[in-house]
């Protein structure tokens, strides 16, 4: 039986979840202060602390739920740094906080000393950073998040469209990490990556000698994602015979691997995404029309930076903390005309081209980022 800890102000909260998680099994202890709880850590061990307290948990290697009555961004990325597994605000939706714990739970138990190797055509997500948070406080960036919250939980097929840039990868991440599926592997293929002669064997699999370079089986993305979700990044620059094969592996849960002729069931959430019309390609015959409706259960726009210039800002803090912190530097701080040339700038290549664009700032300005400085350096007339 797991062991939770809630640590929380109010006892009513305490008590509300201590009575909920009996009620799933869980056995569960509670507690009012950080100083208190720290001492309980260190003469018992739980699988997992409930906090409204930011204390130092990660110390004893417990993974923790951060519960805050703050709904801000920054909030959440502190919680996020201080290695919070997860960030629910209050009041307490018990339903998300259960699968949230669950989440944790399961990874802690199936996956403690698994060393995953990636390819550059894969990814798999295990852990929630701050590298997953969607930064923004603008309606659209809300009403995304409240799509993906809705939708997660759910094995519907999503496809998620929008501008190069916008971050349609990061919705996706979230959306495995919101789901049932979040224990098991996120596996990410660029479509656009991989030459049309590879595809078929890179999401199949193939057999020993199914052609000349075929020297040992392998398994392909669709068998690796089993249980977890695959990713199809740019699936509109994918070839038709390989949207035929995906077509089938979505129908019938089934694939082949190249050059054998036996079927291997599969268990696989399906997220697409894609910069292009994908309805102008099938009139253009460049794209399976069948295949499109397969995908396309939920459809999700990621809205272009232009149009979300609101959340510039907070974007802005965001990628000097990060940037400064990964070239090991003292954070830099930026002006507010800065900031608002920032924001009246076109962003065609959206938070991609923001990112670099601060990077550079933070290499090529002083302690603190100018106006002049961004006028200079990002060649704005």
């Amino acid at each position: 039986m797991q062991k939770i800890l809630i640590v929380d102000q109010s006892k009513n909260i305490r008590n509300k979840l201590r009575e909920c998680l009996e009620f799933e099994g869980f056995y569960a202890e509670s507690i009012d202060n950080e100083n208190s709880a720290a001492e309980l850590c260190k003469k018992d061990s739980f699988d997992l602390i409930i906090t409204d307290q930011l204390f130092d948990a990660k110390t004893n290697s417990v993974p923790f739920i951060m519960l805050s009555s703050e709904s801000s961004v920054d909030s959440a990325i502190k919680a996020m740094h201080e290695g919070a597994s997860d960030y629910i605000t209050k009041p307490v939706d018990l339903n998300k906080l259960l699968i949230s714990i669950r989440n944790v739970v399961n990874t802690k138990q199936n996956m403690p000393d698994i060393e995953i190797k990636k390819s550059p055509s894969a990814s798999v997500v295990s852990k929630v950073t701050d590298a997953d948070i969607i930064i923004g406080s603008s309606k659209l960036v809300k009403r995304l998040q409240h799509i993906i919250d809705v939708v997660a939980p759910s094995d519907a097929r999503v496809l998620i469209t929008g501008e190069n840039g916008t971050g349609k990868e990061l919705v996706a991440r979230n959306l495995h990490l919101k789901s049932r599926r979040s224990s098991s592997a996120f596996v990410e293929v660029n479509c656009a990556a991989i030459p049309s002669e590879l595809i078929e064997s890179e999401l199949f699999g193939h057999e020993k000698g199914a052609f000349t370079s075929a020297v040992k089986q392998r398994k392909g993305k669709f068998e690796q994602a089993d249980g977890g979700t695959l990713f199809l990044d740019e699936i509109g620059d994918m070839s038709l015979s390989a949207q035929a094969k995906v077509l089938r592996a979505l129908q019938e849960s089934r694939i082949t691997r190249v050059g054998s002729d036996k079927d291997i069931n599969v268990n696989v959430r399906v997220v697409a995404a894609t910069n292009k019309n994908l309805k102008n390609e099938i009139a253009n015959n460049n794209f399976r029309e069948d295949l499109y409706h397969r995908l396309a259960v939920i459809v999700m726009k990621v809205p272009p930076l232009r149009e979300r210039a609101d959340d510039i800002p907070l974007l802005v803090e965001h990628f000097i903390a990060k940037v400064c912190d990964g070239y090991g530097i003292p954070r830099k701080t930026i002006g507010s005309q800065a900031v608002k040339t920032l924001c009246e700038m076109p962003w065609t290549g959206n938070i991609r081209e923001l990112r670099n664009v601060v990077e550079r700032l933070i290499i090529l300005s002083g302690d603190k980022i100018t106006k002049a400085d961004v006028v200079e350096f990002c060649y704005v007339d």
